[in-house]
């Protein structure tokens, strides 16, 4: 890890107040040379007033300048934050003084790399940080929050310490081979792997649920043309997303927009409508329908009064929600039709007018089977590095329970153990050495993270 003292704009430009930050062994004399008080000897979480100067030494802006000491700051090692005016010409005049007296422009992520470096994060809690920066809906900023304060990393410190104990009895046979001594229960050992295999995979599975949180739920629009597929997405995202014409075959091409109900993302994908047809175009249309209907979770399956459901086949796994649209034309609108609580998954709608489109809004959040208790008690896996490392963790730990029961020799029942504790070691970043590595994951966040 480079030692020097590193500076960046923390926070997003535009805004009438910004903050720049200082990190680093110089960090504190450094900003103490363009401050217009010293701060050698400053206490750690204190706040100072005064005015920063540029590179000619006039005055520049009246800041705050917050003084943190090692290792109590986010990094663990000295630092400042300078809060100042928003103006660019300041925020630019202020960065090129701190480099002037010896820090540098801080790469991406290096702030948070620092902190994981130090100790003071692990690599999952550290990846949570840009998790919870990019975080658009509650559930989100839940999953980030829990992260990011040590759930999901106690929860693989705690199998790590299992799979350890278990890797340990193990070896310590091997240390006595020749006496032919078990040190370990085989009954016990068998219930042990069986636990720890059956944790692995709930939080392998997970990552579908994590995945269509953070990128949205897919809702794909299935019928046949003109029953209303586009004026619904207009309704639901409440936009002019689509194009609403009483021709047949408007809609070509997916059209897809996302909206936030009850907290949840939902990706609505609105497709062409299902019929035979002779148009050659028309027909990739419809071929790309079905594929979206092939990859969505839930489907909304639409009609009209005395147009009966396109007959398609879904996957058993898939919510299908049958909707009968254009009710404005055949029932009045005090009909209880729109607005009952349906027993079923039908529903009468008119996208037109939008009588009845929050009953199926809140339908859609009911069937969208998100956990509760996200952030308190339910770990998601959102990150497809983690999910990777889960996969090859269960798969190791799968081989050293098929060899034992097979009977193999011990030592390689230990070796896929020990090859199961470095995969989930890679999730928090205690098998994780290499600089490449740690730079290919912190060069998505942001340069003053």
């Amino acid at each position: 890890m480079k030692q020097d003292t590193i500076c960046a704009l923390a926070t997003p430009p535009g805004g009438a107040i910004a903050i720049i930050r200082v990190n680093g062994p110089d960090s504190i004399a450094i900003t103490g040379s363009i401050f217009s008080k010293s701060l050698d000897k400053a206490e750690g979480n204190t706040l100072h007033f005064g005015q920063i100067v540029d590179v000619e030494g006039k005055e520049l802006d009246e800041v705050l300048v917050s003084v943190f000491r090692a290792p109590h700051s986010y990094t663990g090692e000295d630092s400042t934050e300078i809060s100042c005016h928003g103006s660019s010409y300041i925020i630019q005049n202020l960065l090129e003084s701190l480099i002037w007296a010896g820090a540098r422009q801080a790469e991406p992520g290096e702030f948070t790399m620092r902190a994981f470096l130090n100790g003071k994060l692990d690599l999952s809690q550290a990846e949570a940080v840009a998790d919870l920066i990019a975080s658009s809906t509650q559930v989100t900023h839940q999953m980030a929050i829990s992260q990011m304060r040590g759930q999901f990393s106690q929860e693989l410190k705690d199998l790590q310490g299992q799979l350890l104990h278990l890797t340990s009895l193990l070896e310590l046979e091997l240390d006595f081979n020749d006496q032919d001594v078990e040190f370990a229960n085989r009954q016990q050992l068998v219930e042990l792997m069986d636990k720890i295999d059956e944790h692995i995979s709930q939080l392998a599975d997970s990552f579908q649920t994590g995945n269509a949180i953070k990128n949205g739920i897919p809702v794909a629009i299935i019928g046949a043309p003109n029953v209303g597929k586009s004026t619904l997405l207009n309704t639901l995202v409440g936009e002019e997303r689509a194009i609403v014409s009483n021709i047949q075959g408007t809609t070509r091409d997916l059209i897809e927009d996302t909206i936030q109900i009850g907290g949840i993302t939902f990706r609505f994908i609105d497709t062409a409508g299902i019929r035979s047809t002779q148009s050659k175009l028309e027909r990739m249309g419809i071929e790309r329908s079905m594929q979206a209907a092939e990859k969505a979770k839930i489907i909304l399956l639409l009609t009209e009064s005395n147009v009966p459901f396109p007959d398609i086949d879904f996957r058993d796994d898939q919510i299908v929600l049958q909707v009968i649209n254009k009710c404005d034309m055949s029932l009045p609108s005090t009909s209880y039709l729109y607005h009952r609580q349906p027993t079923g998954r039908l529903f009468h709608i008119s996208a037109a007018t939008g009588d009845g489109v929050d009953v199926l809004r809140q339908a859609l959040v009911n069937e969208s089977s998100m956990p509760t208790n996200l952030g308190t008690t339910y770990t998601v896996v959102t990150n497809v590095r983690h999910y990777n490392a889960l996969c090859q963790a269960l798969q190791a730990l799968q081989r050293a329970k098929q060899a034992f029961a097979n009977h193999t020799p011990t030592d390689l029942v230990a070796e896929d153990l020990r090859q199961c504790l470095h995969f989930i070691g890679e999730i928090t970043g205690s098998e994780i050495t290499s600089d490449d590595v740690l730079k290919s994951i912190f060069s998505s966040f942001c340069v003053g993270k």
